[in-house]
């Protein structure tokens, strides 16, 4: 198929908009993004570059959003660039797969995946998520079996955690239960996704990961997955 060079410019401007910002909305440059949702060849065009950079290019709403594959080392992280993101200075895997285990309780707090609005709360307090995570660790830990036939090492995780000392709620050391977290959340700010209220100690979740968690993440058998890693009883998931 031949493309006009006019949708072809456009198609560029678009896709670079979203390169240096991740998104576009309606709000930040309404010409591009009427471009993009008005016609259908620069939209293609636009959706084509992102699958050559391994990327999803999604519209939700009055926005658009731009989303590496797991597999993008170039615009997203690979494990070994995220372990250093997210954990002390030689961190062991363990403490790696803890570190998204904190981000997976934190998404399971926040969005329940059923109904029209699959938020499910406004703000969570970081000691309360703490104590969620000590809880969903434990209870982990606890069906060894059940386990085992998910591939998640629950008591390795849970070791990693207990062994973190506990101090001071605005410590910065990851070799503390709560300098871990702050690191945690601080990576997750700047990728736009939370907003940490460090005075309040509460979190609250933007527009961006609200809108990315209602578009792909949050359909019932994704839903279903992240419970199971969770640790959560298939049977609390409403039909």
């Amino acid at each position: 198929m031949a493309y006009e060079m006019e949708s072809i410019r456009l198609s560029q401007l678009v896709f670079n908009h979203l390169l240096r910002h991740g998104s576009l909305s309606e709000e930040e440059d309404a010409d591009l993004f009427k471009a993009y949702v008005e016609h259908e060849d620069i939209m293609n065009l636009v959706k084509s570059q992102g699958e050559i950079a391994e990327c999803m290019v999604e519209r939700y709403g009055s926005v658009i959003y731009m989303m590496p594959e797991v597999s993008n080392n170039f615009l997203g992280y690979s494990k070994a660039e995220l372990k250093r993101e997210l954990c002390r200075s030689g961190a062991t895997d363990k403490e790696y797969y803890l570190s998204q285990f904190i981000i997976l309780t934190l998404f399971a707090e926040f969005y329940d995946g059923q109904g029209g609005r699959c938020k499910a709360r406004d703000f969570i307090k970081m000691g309360e998520l703490q104590n969620r995570i000590s809880e969903r660790l434990r209870i982990g830990a606890g069906q060894e079996e059940e386990s085992e036939r998910m591939g998640l090492d629950y008591r390795s995780m849970s070791e990693a955690f207990e062994s973190l000392r506990s101090e001071d709620k605005n410590s910065r050391k990851k070799t503390t239960k709560e300098g871990m977290m702050n690191g945690v959340m601080d990576f997750l700010e700047k990728q736009g996704l939370v907003i940490y209220i460090h005075e309040d100690e509460m979190l609250k979740t933007t527009k961006k990961l609200d809108d990315i968690m209602e578009l792909k993440i949050l359909n019932k058998n994704n839903y279903r997955q992240l419970l199971k890693a969770l640790g959560v009883q298939e049977e609390t998931v409403d039909e």
